[in-house]
């Protein structure tokens, strides 16, 4: 059975519902828990938790449990309540999936996993009570060493949920590396991709060949020294440690049509108490899709209507400490972005990593699309840079643990600030065989640079790095 259980229902589980539900598991030792912590845990004689349950989540985005867990939800507003049982513990486990079938019949809806409806029936729990979280505790870390912190996922997709979210802050702020643990079936969301940061963290996947492996390299891993680590080659010398490949890892020898549009941008707003943030990001997903973002959240699911206003009013709440944010598209059009909102001595920067899926016969958007899109962020929303890339990978965004080639290059946008404070003529007499186009007005223009953005042709990094090196004067 898998470690986290999630119960989808119309009705808010109000606190009797959920201590109804606790104590299903079985009365005998189980007390009602208290305090003002939004994590509940059940917890053996001896304190060790063995089931964390989160306060419910009221989801008003369409499509996030299908997205995510591969579920059909109910109609929008729903109530996602979920709760992890502790790796290894069998107890634990159907603990947990007794309280999520028994939320969903008392207050109306269904609990995921399905096989979570066959644990209604009443489990030994000797010794067990319900307590409060403590402060400290991270209830989605399985193994902690004095390198890593290891969370154990059992779900089709790994997202940046509440748990994994705290765990991510927890091992950063204990300068220790996160490595999560997946079987061979799961996939990453790209929140957690683009915030999984350098080793020693990585995606681990459970392998029936290999053993471990590297789900974003390929590198086979073994346990030791307190992580997960690269297996050396046999004839490899310690100057030269290369490592072996899983076989799991090996790309499609076959184009499905599958494509996905990656747009990357910064953003640099002067610090005014009326600026509205999430403009340049909705002006983009507009131009390119013909509607605004379906919704966004600080953690998945998503769970508010697209807001720039409430996004503008969480991120001055939190500030001066920086605000991450993920947005997302419909089911029809799936598009995921991830913001970083920060204050700078240049101002308020919005860093936003966002990527659009298409199937066969689903046309990408087109070069004068993607020109206007880059005019409006030159021109009304303080664009400093944009990278546009074109790659294969699958429709609905999800990254898998198997090879997908790198996105090539469309176009590269420098803002017009950026242009001017360049000396002469650089910006405009490239090494390119096309010269940049003007975005904006002619006295203080932004520059466009196409590039031939063919997914099969790796060549157009080389040209990138040309660029790059040309602007910056090296």
């Amino acid at each position: 059975m898998t470690k986290d259980v999630v119960a989808l229902t119309r009705n808010m589980p109000d606190p009797l519902s959920v201590l109804a539900a606790l104590l299903s598991g079985g009365p005998d030792l189980l007390a009602g828990a208290e305090g003002n912590g939004a994590v509940v845990q059940l917890c053996d004689g001896q304190g060790r938790p063995l089931v964390s349950v989160e306060a419910p989540l009221l989801v008003r985005v369409r499509g996030e449990a299908q997205r995510l867990l591969g579920a059909t939800e109910p109609e929008v507003p729903y109530w996602w309540t979920e709760a992890r049982a502790t790796t290894g513990v069998k107890e634990a486990e159907r603990l947990a999936g007794t309280f999520a079938a028994r939320v969903a019949t008392l207050v109306g809806g269904t609990a995921w996993p399905p096989d979570a409806t066959r644990s209604l029936g009443v489990v030994s729990t000797d010794g067990v009570r319900a307590v409060p979280t403590p402060a400290a505790a991270q209830p989605a870390v399985d193994v902690l060493t004095d390198k890593v912190a290891v969370v154990i996922q059992d779900r089709p997709v790994v997202a940046m949920t509440a748990w994994l979210s705290n765990a991510f802050g927890a091992a950063a702020e204990a300068e220790l590396g996160l490595q999560i643990v997946t079987p061979a079936g799961t996939r990453l969301s790209p929140a957690v991709r683009n915030s999984l940061p350098g080793w020693p963290s990585r995606w681990v996947v459970r392998d029936e060949e290999d053993g471990y492996y590297d789900g974003l390299s390929g590198a086979v891993l073994r346990w030791g020294d307190g992580l997960f680590e690269p297996v050396g080659s046999p004839d490899a010398s310690p100057q030269d440690p290369r490592t072996p490949l899983a076989a799991s890892f090996a790309p499609r020898t076959s184009d499905d049509g599958e494509r996905q549009l990656a747009v990357s941008f910064r953003t640099i707003h002067p610090a005014d108490e009326r600026l509205v943030l999430g403009g340049a990001l909705e002006a983009v997903w507009r131009e390119l899709t013909g509607e605004p973002p379906a919704g966004w959240g600080t953690e998945e699911p998503a769970n508010l209507p697209w807001s720039p206003r409430q996004l503008t009013d969480v991120a001055y709440e939190r500030a001066p400490d920086p605000t991450w944010l993920v947005v997302v598209g419909t089911p029809e059009r799936p598009g995921l972005a991830t913001v970083r909102v920060s204050r700078t001595t240049g101002g308020v920067e919005e860093d936003v990593t966002l990527a659009f899926g298409y199937g066969p016969g689903e046309e990408v958007p087109t070069d004068a699309d993607i020109t206007r899109a880059a005019e409006v962020l030159a021109t009304r929303h303080d664009l400093q840079s944009m990278l546009v890339q074109v790659r294969r990978a699958r429709r609905d965004l999800s990254v898998p643990p198997r090879f997908e080639g790198p996105g090539v290059p469309y176009a590269f946008v420098l803002g017009a600030e950026e242009v001017r404070q360049m000396p002469g003529d650089r910006a405009r007499r490239t090494p390119l065989a096309r010269p940049p186009r003007e975005l904006g007005p002619k006295r203080r223009p932004a520059l466009y640079y196409p590039f031939d953005g063919d997914p099969s042709d790796l060549a157009g990094w080389t040209d990138f790095e040309r660029l790059m090196r040309h602007l910056k004067g090296s």
